[in-house]
């Protein structure tokens, strides 16, 4: 079955108080558009046109960010979720198959819950996601009888007995593309709101013969995200969410309410996961690895059997293979370590190459940066690199060599090589104490005065 998404991301979001387009603003390190975007893509979707207003330049390189052939159209107006959809309609009105329609501030529907709508479609010309409400508050209401579908009540337009309702409406439908659009051409804007609500168009498909049916979700998948402190809320039920997932994968937790995640974390089963670390977007561990505690990723990949921690930081571009260990206060960045690397303690790694089992003393420093462009540092297998040791970039340090401690590496190391580059020591005995001495008597002349 041939599917295509329409997503709803046009809203300016007043109330989050923001120059920021409401859907871009963040759960777990991705805006709020991409949670919607990821829950469609589960459906390996034929299309997906988001529909963009305020902010559309932002909107539309976010949407195209995640989905390269993503399809943007431009709502100038804001008249409704109904003229919405519209926009889409000169895109995927002659599409085969089903359409189904997403908002890009609700960012917790979930896949299982999408396909159950396309199966209901086989029964049904409209189906429409609802949700019994704790408390309905102004959620447009649902109007049954028995599995039939007869109405959408928005709030502003429900009588007394209506409101008294607790099944809601979602937003969310899912129609073929050519029910959809013909009947989204007749809706109407005759309501309290003067809006085009696309919620009509379940009493235009009965009045053509067509039957509405509901699939009901869980409240919770229905969040919405419209305040700052909805936003804080929709974050804590994702970590919520991710941590249980991680640990119901055979993932190990040790504090599982200090760990955070983002949409797309992936960690192997048996990896180690310790307390107060953060995930950023890209980050891939593999089984068996452990991060220890305080640390922060994001962009990387840390392979089986490594370990990393406490107190590190990998950067975008970090690729750890089996068996590296970095330590404490390590910074890597765009670096390719091979199996066995050591980096213990107090180092920046940044575009470099370091090949399997070398050692990486403290204090070591990858000069990558010379004011305008990064240069490369490529360190050999089995090297032995002293602690303090300054590599300038571009520079590459040979198999089996070894530098000493507090050099400045500017050229070339040879295989097997060992290179020295720092001052020569001098040693002037007792001058120390001649020198405390007198800097001493400066200062209590000084406070006698």
């Amino acid at each position: 079955m041939q599917v295509s998404l329409v997503i709803l991301a046009a809203g300016q979001g007043t109330r989050m108080n923001s120059d920021l387009p409401k859907v871009l603003h963040r759960i777990a390190a991705a805006p709020l558009l991409h949670h919607a975007m990821a829950a469609g893509r589960a459906l390996e979707p034929a299309r997906t046109v988001v529909v963009v207003g305020h902010g559309g330049e932002e909107v539309a390189k976010a949407a195209l960010g995640y989905d390269e052939r993503a399809e943007v159209v431009v709502q100038a107006e804001q008249l409704g979720t109904g003229h919405a959809v519209a926009q889409a309609a000169p895109l995927l009105a002659d599409a085969p198959g089903e359409v189904i329609v997403l908002y890009g501030d609700t960012p917790f529907i979930r896949p299982e819950t999408l396909q159950a709508m396309l199966a209901a479609r086989a029964e049904a010309g409209v189906v429409v996601l609802g949700f019994h409400a704790a408390d309905p508050g102004r959620y447009g209401r649902l109007i049954t009888e028995g599995d039939a579908l007869l109405a959408i009540r928005e709030y502003k337009d429900a009588s007394d007995e209506e409101r008294e309702i607790n099944l809601c409406n979602s937003g969310v439908i899912c129609a073929s593309a050519e029910v959809l659009f013909r009947l989204v051409e007749k809706l109407g804007n005759q309501n309290a709101a003067g809006e085009y609500y696309l919620t009509d168009v379940v009493e235009l498909a009965r009045a053509e013969g067509l039957s509405a049916g509901v699939v009901i979700c869980d409240e919770a998948e229905t969040l919405g995200v419209n305040t700052r402190a909805q936003l804080a809320e929709a974050e804590r039920e994702f970590q919520i969410n991710a941590r249980a997932a991680a640990l119901e994968d055979g993932v190990t937790l040790t504090a599982p309410e200090t760990v955070f995640f983002a949409l797309d974390t992936v960690i192997g089963r048996d990896a180690i996961i310790g307390p107060n670390v953060i995930f950023g977007p890209g980050v891939t561990i593999e089984s068996g690895a452990e991060i220890k505690g305080f640390c922060h990723l994001e962009g990387c990949h840390v392979s089986r059997g490594a370990d990393v921690g406490p107190f590190a930081r990998l950067r975008p571009g970090a690729e750890l293979a089996e068996d590296v260990h970095v330590g404490n206060f390590v910074e890597i960045k765009n670096a390719i370590l091979d199996e066995g690397v050591k980096v213990g303690h107090l180092t920046y790694i940044g575009d470099a190459d370091i090949g399997e089992h070398s050692n990486i003393g403290a204090g070591t420093v990858t000069c990558n940066y010379d004011g305008v462009m990064k240069h490369r540092t490529v360190i050999g297998k089995r090297a032995f690199i002293g602690s303090d040791t300054m590599l300038v970039a571009p520079v590459t340090v040979g198999d089996g060599a070894l530098t000493g401690s507090g050099s400045v590496i500017t050229e070339d190391v040879p295989a097997g090589a060992l290179a020295l580059a720092r001052a020569r020591q001098v040693t002037r005995p007792g001058l120390a104490t001649r020198l405390m001495d007198k800097l001493r008597a400066i200062k209590a002349a000084k406070q006698k005065a």
